[in-house]
């Protein structure tokens, strides 16, 4: 059996009780955390939380190396813990077809997304949101502008009147996050003037939700990871009311976005 089970968004606290419950019955536990970490706890206070020990994998191990994993799931309890929801990386569906192939059972624990948060701390709604898209750090694609994909998708959205998610880079072992700061500097030389909303440290006990122009985003501090950032679309007038209301944006900012 391989289960896989999601962690949630923060730290060792933010699982479900079926996710606890898998875990501890599994004779193996494995992690990764290098499509997403839980940057409010450590592995060691993971362990210690559910008093067991966990293997961390490296992406090879995952993608390229996963007989390990399947061999011992054809006779024992594997779990296998992301952060967020264990389904929303393609690299773990893919592991789920490979147990397939091998009459492994599988079996999914779901945990919250960064979608559903950034939904639901900002009051947007989330049936108005369009095409996600991941901003990279310019070292990553060997450029120092912003890939002409992640604006395409911005800019589909926007003629869409829909709202964009936009994930920012994570360097897992550099442990190195993109913050919303720079983020919106990066977006700001293409969008200067456009309302966009950081959402940080979704999960936690202090979120922070703050909307204004790019510019001005560009230019404030946001504390710790994780970060994400919402350029919206046309607003609804309770989504207006509600970046008011629950993440401080001007009023004069959400000129133009009423529908």
């Amino acid at each position: 059996m391989l289960t896989f089970v999601g962690l949630g968004l923060y730290d060792e606290r933010s699982i479900t009780v079926s996710g606890r419950e898998a875990i501890a019955k599994a004779d193996r536990v494995v992690a990764e955390f290098y499509t997403s970490r839980l940057t409010g706890t450590t592995l060691e206070a993971l362990q210690a939380y559910h008093d067991i020990s966990i293997e961390v994998l490296e992406r090879a191990d995952v993608e390229q190396r996963p007989e390990s994993i399947l061999d011992t799931a054809l006779t024992e309890r594997v779990v296998f813990l992301t952060a967020g929801d264990p389904m929303i990386s393609t690299t773990h569906v893919d592991l789920r077809l490979r147990a397939a192939e091998r009459d492994i059972d599988t079996h999914i624990v779901h945990g919250t997304t960064a979608q559903a948060a950034a939904s639901s701390l900002t009051g947007l709604q989330n049936y108005r949101f369009g095409k996600a898209t991941t901003l990279p750090f310019p070292s990553a694609h060997g450029g120092d502008t912003v890939p002409t994909s992640v604006l395409d998708t911005i800019d589909d959205n926007r003629e869409r009147e829909l709202h964009t998610l936009v994930y920012l880079d994570i360097k897992a072992q550099r442990e190195e996050f993109m913050r919303a700061s720079t983020a919106s500097e990066l977006l700001c030389e293409q969008y200067e003037d456009v309302l966009a909303v950081a959402v940080c440290r979704a999960g936690s006990d202090d979120p922070v939700v703050a909307a204004d122009q790019l510019s001005e985003l560009a230019t404030r501090a946001f504390g710790a990871p994780l970060h994400l950032l919402v350029v919206p679309g046309t607003l609804h007038h309770m989504e207006a009311d509600a970046l008011v209301e629950l993440a401080d944006a001007p009023r004069n900012c959400l000129d133009g976005y009423s529908e």
